[in-house]
């Protein structure tokens, strides 16, 4: 049975030049997801998908595969994920290597462990899902969440739970941007990571930071840092 990885990895990040190669606590950020897949000895292929020969090369040096350079079409800030897998697929399928089950890891992920990839993995077999994908909690109750209306006041997204308790109301999810497994054939009928039939793989909240902006950068090599700073580096902290 035929296991790909797949790593998308574009070279025209504008919030955060070269994100996807960027020094992230010693080493281009995409080593990290590189190195995820590598440690949970699931995939006969480790591929990653770029228009960049730059990130081509470092990908190369990690240890993963640049077999194609992605169009640019799908390459600019429009592109969505799945074409890009889609993409990705077709080309490894009319090159003979057809997988099974695919996994989406994104590049800019530090935080992806391999014990959660496999445990993906395993739930999308046991449950015969469609897609099963990294999720975590959001940390406040998103029910009594608030917006700012355009004369600069604050409305309740839904007043109805103005007086709700917050152990009364649902937990609430949200995509924690890691890792995505799929179906090949059924996702290829789909054509969307967020399937009819998804279940989750729930990721504490100190393993998530969704990386955007240049704050975010800094949030999650610091979390990084401490969740690998040893005893005696805490002794001197």
């Amino acid at each position: 049975m035929s296991i790909v990885a797949i790593i998308p990895a574009r070279g025209g990040s504008k919030r955060i030049p070269k994100k996807n190669i960027k020094p992230f606590a010693g080493k281009s950020i995409i080593a990290y997801s590189i190195k995820a897949a590598e440690e949970s000895n699931l995939f006969n292929r480790i591929i990653v998908s770029t228009d960049s020969k730059e990130i081509a090369e470092i990908a190369k040096s990690y240890g993963a595969e640049v077999p194609f350079m992605r169009p640019a079409e799908l390459a600019d800030d429009f592109a969505g994920t799945a074409p890009v897998l889609i993409h990705a697929l077709n080309w490894l399928n009319e090159h003979g290597c057809y997988s099974k089950y695919f996994c989406c890891i994104y590049a800019a992920a530090p935080l992806i462990r391999s014990e959660h990839i496999k445990k993906g993995f395993h739930l999308l077999r046991q449950k015969n899902a469609v897609t099963a994908f990294s999720v975590t909690t959001f940390p406040y109750p998103i029910f009594r969440g608030l917006r700012i209306e355009e004369n600069g006041r604050l409305k309740m997204f839904w007043p109805e739970h103005e007086k709700s308790r917050s152990n009364d109301l649902p937990e609430a999810y949200h995509d924690a941007g890691q890792f995505y497994w799929a179906s090949t054939e059924r996702f290829l009928k789909e054509k969307t990571l967020f399937s009819s039939d998804a279940v989750p793989i729930i990721l504490p909240r100190y393993l998530v930071q969704d990386i955007d902006t240049p704050e975010d950068w800094k949030t999650a090599e610091k979390m990084y840092l401490a969740l690998h700073m040893n005893k005696t580096d805490w002794a001197n902290a």
